[in-house]
């Protein structure tokens, strides 16, 4: 009841945009979400709910170039 508050699965600073919102549509020029509310600039919804499915993940850096002499004994 009174312990120490529970961190929400993804962590609690997630940032606010409608892009990751469950109630967004799929941004085809589209300024009304699901809900009927216009779309923000900054992001700013009380409706807000995270989908981590509507996120792209970040490029991987490139590999390391590797010689034939880096595997000699």
């Amino acid at each position: 009841m009174f312990g120490k508050k529970k961190e929400k699965l993804f962590g609690n600073n997630i940032e606010i945009n409608c892009k990751y919102c469950a109630n967004s549509t799929d941004f085809d020029g589209a300024d009304v979400c699901t809900l009927g509310r216009y779309l923000q600039p900054d992001g700013s919804c009380s409706r807000f709910s995270y989908d981590p499915l509507k996120r792209s993940p970040n490029n991987l850096p490139p590999l390391k170039r590797y010689r034939a002499d880096d595997f000699k004994l």
